[in-house]
This record gives C-alpha cells, structure tokens and sequence, in this order.
C-alpha cells in the first residue's frame, strides 16, 4: 500500500509540472529558423526562472548523489567554489557576451578571433564531453537513485532509458523555455524537500555526529583526500571559471535573459542559493556514514527511503526525477544549439530548420548516452570521475576564452592548435603519467596550453606582437 501511495504522489506532481508548463508554453509563438528563440527562449527569461533554471541544471542526481555518496565534507568546496565562478560571470563574462550579442558562449570565439573554426572546434569539445560525460553521468545517478530509494528490481539501464525518452521530450519539443519554467517548478521544492531531509536526518542520529572519523568531517584535505588543501590554491578556481563562465549547459540560462541586469541578477540568486546547497548535498551523506557505514553512492537513496514517511519519499521522488530531466534536458537542448548554431548553419545551411536539426541531434546524443550508462556503473566516486574526466576538454577550452578575452592579436592558427595540445596533454595526465592530483594537473595544462598557444602566435604565426589587452588600453 505504500508503495501504491508513494507511485501516486510521485506521477501526480511529475504530471502536475508537465501540465503547468505546457500551459505556459502553447500560446506562445514560435520561429523555427529563429535559433535565439528556439535556444535562448526569444531572450524573454525573468531572473528568477534564470536563477532557477540554473540551479537545477547544476544540482541534479549526479550532485545529489555523486556528493553524498562521497560521505565526506570535503566535498563542499565544489559548492562554495562555485559561487566564486557565479560572481566572475555575473561581473565580468556576461556583459561581454551581450555585448557580442552571442547566442552560444563559443560564438564570443568567432567574434573575438573572426575565425568560425576556433568557434566550431571549441563547440565539438563540448560536445564530446556532453555525450561521453555528463549526459550518461546524469542518467546513471539518477536511475540509481530511484533503485535505492524504492527498492525496485527494474534495472538502471532500463531507469535510465526512460529518463532518456522523456528528457528528449522535453528538450525537442519545448525548447528551453519550457526547460527553464519546469526548472523553476521542481527547484522550489527540491531544495524545500532536501532541507527536509537534512533535518531528519540530523534528527535521526540525535544531531550527534560523534564517532565519525575526523577525515570525514573536515574542509582540510590531506594528501589522500579527493580535494587536498593545497588545490583549493590551484586547479579548483579555474574548474569553476569554466564550469559558470563558458560552458554552455550553464551560461545558456544567462544568456536567456531579458537584459544584462537580469541575467546578473538571477546570477547572485543563485550565489546566495548556493550556501544553502551544502547542506542538501553533502550533510545527509555524512550522516548516512554513521548510520549505514562507507556505502557509497547508495547513501542518500538509501538514507532518504528510511526517513521519509511514504507521501513524502514520493513528493521527493518526483522532484529528484525533475531535477534529472532537468540536467539532461538542459544538456541535450544546450548541444543541440553548439551543433545548429556553430556547425551547421555555419558550413552546411545557414537557414536550416533550427527545431528539425535541433530534434535530430538530441536523438543522437540521447542514444549515445543511454549506452554508455553501464560504463559509468562501474566507477567507485562518480563525483572524483566526473570532476577528473571533464579535465579532457575544460582546461583548453578555458585557455581559448583566456587568450581571446586578456590577450590581444593572437593568431587563430594557435588557438586551433593549442586546443589540441591542450587536449593530448591532460589525456596524457590522465590516463598514462600523473605525478600530482588531477586538479593541480588541470592548473598546469591549462597553463601550459595558454603558454604553447602565445609562443605559436607570436614566434610561429605572429606579424603582430602579443599583448594583454589591459596593456594595449593603458
């Protein structure tokens, strides 16, 4: 019987956000040559549907999941890093990508460059990295999720294909306005519903966590730890830059926006959203440490289906599946747009159906990711190997924004190469020499990438002198 209740709350509220949002979405008109309208919602998004939509691209199954079953506090500065990213794109990124009038973060490399294959290049990394990375990452942690929680003998391949189908829904059929207006929805009560979670499960162990190991509880990380102190000082910076200030699944809901003033603030909505995130994504896994013991990413599913009564384990259901749809949704529509915009309206018809080619590639990329779902199944820390795998594209893809945005006169046919080197080299840290931690690994290739790229323009390429742009202003 309570399994019937909690299936009943749960497809109740899913339907509920569906029916809301497709009410607010059928009257409107829509362009299907128009990609601004199509991907960035006509540029009509409110701050607090930014704010919104951002947060629950960003904490989807494989936060609420990944970082819990890490059972450690540790993990916290990616969400306290992440507030440094917030401000850097409020201030600084997204008045210049207005200005540029972009409809992809990568199209600020073409204008900047005046060289479209810099911009295509950048947009094929993305790519990759959404359809190997983070779309199969997302359907595993949230199928995961929902075994554990409930119980169920489905298996999480076969989870995951239906997150794929309805996510796709979503992202062929309503753009990213209805992207962005069921984000909104199922973000009020997912962080309603998580600090609900905490309190029972603080309440659970008597608000007592004695008897954890020290290591568990600390912000300092040893030598040993997934995030050792002294990366704090180095690679972990520049993963936030990336992550809020150039990639698309993110910066997308920004550049949305009715206006630079409302996109910055929906931006310090989300900073100050932020603090709150912690103790949704990090407290109860800890708890479920002195509760259960070293059980991994099983931890909160686990955690949440003992402490909720039955009508509330199916409310947070319901939100923890929009929170996936969410993420994977996002990404789809986001790939879909650096695919239609940067490639194919670039080199093969500049006036392209943007919603047919956009369905198009959404199916590709949703196949792709269900199947590498059992891949993912095997990994040990979700959240170690989803940070240490998105090192392959972030850092070059980061040291191309650098040297467009600081430096002046650098030459296009370094930025390409560059790129690649940047690429080769992490790949090379990753998967055959690592002398030090990965993030300081990410510090040094993106540095090195940045150092490779301005003596290819200046001494291989260059008939203008490489300058920051700050020195050429003075």
């Amino acid at each position: 019987m309570e399994q019937i209740i909690q299936l009943v709350i749960f497809f109740g509220l899913t339907a509920t956000v569906g029916l809301i949002t497709y009410l607010k979405c059928r009257n409107i008109k829509r362009d299907t040559s128009d990609s601004k309208d199509y991907f960035l919602a006509g540029g009509g998004l409110s701050w607090v549907v930014v704010a919104g939509s951002l947060m629950m691209t960003n904490i989807s199954a494989e936060q609420i999941v990944g970082m819990n079953g890490a059972q450690a506090l540790l993990v916290a500065w990616w969400e306290i890093g992440a507030a440094v990213g917030l401000i850097i794109l409020a201030k600084w990124l997204i008045p210049i990508y207005y200005k540029y009038n972009c409809t992809t973060t990568t199209e600020l490399l073409e204008r900047k460059y005046n060289d479209k294959g810099i911009r295509a290049m950048v947009s094929v990394l993305f790519m990759l990295g959404y359809a190997f990375i983070l779309l199969p990452v997302v359907l595993y942690t949230g199928s995961l999720f929902m075994k554990s929680m409930f119980g169920l003998q489905i298996s999480v391949v076969m989870l995951a294909i239906i997150f794929a189908v309805v996510g796709a829904v979503y992202a062929i059929f309503g753009g990213l306005r209805a992207i962005a207006i069921s984000d909104t929805l199922n973000g009020i009560g997912l962080i309603a519903m998580g600090i609900v979670v905490s309190y029972l499960a603080m309440n659970a162990i008597n608000w007592d966590l004695s008897g954890i190991p020290i290591e568990r509880i600390t912000l300092i990380g040893d030598d040993n730890s997934d995030i050792p102190w002294h990366t704090l000082l180095t690679g972990m910076v520049f993963i936030q830059i990336f992550y809020w200030g150039t990639n698309m699944v993110i910066t997308q809901r920004a550049l949305a926006a009715k206006s630079v003033e409302e996109a910055q603030k929906g931006l310090y909505a989300a900073v100050v959203m932020k603090l709150i995130v912690p103790f949704i994504v990090v407290l109860p896994g800890i708890v479920a440490f002195k509760l259960y013991g070293d059980v991994g990413d099983v931890a909160y599913g686990r955690l949440v289906g003992d402490l909720l009564p039955s009508w509330l384990s199916g409310a947070f259901a319901a939100v923890i599946a929009g929170a996936v749809l969410s993420s994977f949704n996002s990404c789809l529509n986001s790939a879909a747009a650096l695919y239609t915009c940067d490639i194919h309206q670039n080199y093969i018809n500049p006036n392209a159906d943007v919603r047919k080619i956009g369905t198009r590639v959404a199916l590709v990329f949703t196949l792709i990711s269900v199947s590498l779902v059992p891949v993912f199944a095997q990994s040990e820390s979700i959240i170690s190997l989803l940070q240490k795998l998105n090192g392959l594209y972030s850092m070059p893809v980061l040291a191309a924004f650098i040297c467009a945005l600081v430096f002046k006169n650098v030459n296009a046919k370094a930025i390409k190469i560059g790129l690649v080197f940047g690429v080769l080299i992490y790949a090379v840290f990753t998967f055959v020499w690592s002398p030090l931690h990965f993030i300081h690994m990410m510090a040094i290739t993106l540095f090195a990438t940045i150092l490779v790229t301005l003596l290819l323009s200046k001494f291989v390429f260059g008939d203008q002198v490489v300058t920051p742009i700050a020195a050429t202003q003075s």
